[in-house]
C-alpha cells in the first residue's frame, strides 16, 4: 500500500504539472504579464500553499504553549534550499534557463534581501510579532509591485492559449490543487517506504522531507523547463523562495513569537544565502544557467546536504 501511494502521488504531480502549466500560460496570455510573473506572482504561492499550512498550524501549537518553531523556520529554509539547489538544477539540466539582466538585478536583490532580512530578525533567536508582520508587510509590497508595471506583456515564451479564460483558471486552481495534495501523498508514501525499509529517521527528515516539500516546485518547474517555458520555470522557483523566507515564518511569528534555531542560524541560513549568491552570479555571467552550472548547483546542494547529516549523526 506504502509504494501505491507513492506511485499514485508522483503520477497525479505530473498530471497536475500539465493542468498547471496550460492553464498558466492562457492566464498570462489573458492577463497581459509575462510567463515570468505568472510564475512568480501565482505559481509559487499555490505551490507553497503546505509549507504556510505547516507554519500556521505550528503557530498554533505554540500559542498553546507547545514548541514547533524549529520546524517552522526550519521548514522555510529547508524549502527554499531544495529550490535553488536541487529543483533549480535539475530544471536547468533538463532546458537551457534564462533571464534578462533587469530581471535578475531586480528579483535577485529581492531574493538575497529577504534571505538577509530573515537573517537580521533572527538573530537575537527570536521572531517577535511586530518582525513577523514586518516579513508579511515586505513580501505584500514585492507582490504588488509585480503587478505595477504591465510593460512585461511582451514575453517571448507566450503564446496565446487553446482554452477560454475561465477554463484557464480552472485548469490553473485544479491543477496547483493536484500538485498540493499529491506531494502530500508522495512524502507521506516515501516515508512510511522508507520506515519500511529501515532507514535512519535522520536520513528520512533531511533527505525525504526536505525534498518532499519541494516536490510540487520540482513538478512544475521541471515541467515548465521541459516544455520550453524557461521563465515560467525560473518565476516559480523565485518566488518560491521569496514567498517561502518571508510570509511562512512571517505568518507563524505574528500569530506566535518564534525561536530561531541557532544552527539554522550559523548554519542554514548562510548556506541559503552563498548558495543564492551563486545561482545569480552564474545568471549574471552567462545570461543562464547551462548544464555545467547546473552540476554545480546540484553539486553544491549534494554538499549541503552531506555537511548536514555529518552534523546529524
Amino acid at each position: 500500500m506504502d509504494y501505491l501511494s507513492l506511485l499514485f502521488g508522483l503520477a497525479g504531480l505530473w498530471y497536475g504539472t500539465e493542468l498547471t502549466i496550460r492553464g498558466a500560460v492562457t492566464v498570462a496570455s489573458r492577463l497581459g504579464v509575462s510567463e515570468f510573473i505568472v510564475g512568480v506572482a501565482i505559481l509559487s504561492i499555490g505551490s507553497d500553499l503546505p509549507e504556510l499550512a505547516i507554519a500556521i498550524d505550528g503557530a498554533i501549537i505554540n500559542l498553546r504553549a507547545g514548541d514547533a518553531s524549529d520546524v517552522i523556520v526550519g521548514t522555510a529554509i529547508g524549502s527554499s534550499l531544495g529550490q535553488i539547489g536541487f529543483v533549480l538544477g535539475t530544471a536547468a539540466l533538463m532546458s537551457y534557463l534564462t533571464l534578462p539582466r533587469s530581471m535578475i538585478f531586480q528579483h535577485g536583490s529581492v531574493l538575497l534581501g529577504s534571505a538577509l532580512l530573515l537573517g537580521i530578525f533572527g538573530f537575537d533567536g527570536t521572531v517577535s510579532r511586530t518582525e513577523g508582520i514586518a516579513l508579511l508587510v515586505v513580501y505584500f509590497i514585492y507582490f504588488m509591485a509585480l503587478f505595477g508595471d504591465r510593460r512585461k506583456s511582451a514575453d517571448p515564451d507566450g503564446e496565446e492559449g487553446p482554452i477560454g479564460n475561465a477554463r484557464a483558471w480552472l485548469y490553473l486552481a485544479v491543477g496547483l490543487g493536484i500538485v498540493g495534495i499529491c506531494a502530500e501523498l508522495t512524502v507521506s508514501g516515501a516515508i512510511d517506504v522508507a520506515a519500511a525499509l529501515g532507514i535512519s529517521e535522520a536520513f528520512i527528515a533531511v533527505i525525504i522531507i526536505g525534498l518532499g516539500t519541494s516536490l510540487p516546485e520540482l513538478s512544475i518547474s521541471v515541467g515548465a523547463a521541459i516544455k520550453k517555458r524557461a521563465r515560467m520555470s525560473v518565476g516559480n522557483l523565485v518566488g518560491s523562495n521569496i514567498f517561502d523566507t518571508l510570509v511562512p515564518v512571517g505568518a507563524a511569528a505574528a500569530i506566535a513569537m518564534l525561536r530561531f534555531d541557532a544552527n539554522l542560524l550559523r548554519f542554514d541560513l548562510p548556506f541559503l544565502f552563498f548558495l543564492t549568491l551563486v545561482v545569480l552570479v552564474f545568471f549574471l555571467r552567462k545570461r543562464g544557467i547551462q548544464k555545467g552550472e547546473a552540476v554545480i548547483i546540484l553539486a553544491l546542494y549534494g554538499s549541503y546536504l552531506l555537511l548536514k547529516l555529518s552534523r546529524v549523526f
